[in-house]
C-alpha cells in the first residue's frame, strides 16, 4: 500500500469541491491613528526676541509621554529644537508652515 491508497481510505474532501475548511484570519497590526486637529500659534512675546512655535489643543486622552514622543519625532523631522511640557509643544523658531505640512503625515 502506497501513500495515495492511504489518503483515499481516509476520505478526505477533495480541495476544490467548495467542502474546504475558511482560513484563519490572521489579526492585522493596529494601524497607526492620525494626528487629532492641533493649533498653531507662532510667539515672540516674553521670549527675549527669539521666535518661537508653539502647537497646543491636545486631547485630553493624551499623556505627556505622547505629547514629548510627538515633539521628538518633529524636531527630528525639522532640524530644530524645542521642548514638550504643560501639554503644549514648543518648537524653536517660526515653523508655522512646516508644522502645517509635516503634522498630517505623521502618523503614531
Amino acid at each position: 500500500m502506497d501513500w495515495h491508497d492511504a489518503l483515499a481510505g481516509l476520505n478526505l474532501p477533495a480541495a476544490d469541491d467548495g467542502n474546504t475548511a475558511p482560513e484563519p484570519s490572521i489579526p492585522s497590526a493596529p494601524q497607526p491613528r492620525a494626528l487629532p486637529k492641533l493649533k498653531i500659534a507662532v510667539e515672540r512675546k516674553g521670549r527675549g526676541g527669539k521666535t518661537a512655535t508653539i502647537i497646543y489643543g491636545f486631547p485630553d486622552d493624551w499623556d505627556d509621554d505622547r505629547i514629548a514622543a510627538l515633539a521628538s519625532r518633529l524636531k527630528q523631522t525639522l532640524g530644530t529644537g524645542g521642548s514638550a511640557r504643560g501639554g503644549e509643544i514648543l518648537i524653536q523658531g517660526d515653523c508655522a508652515e512646516k508644522l502645517r505640512q509635516t503634522l498630517p503625515k505623521i502618523k503614531l
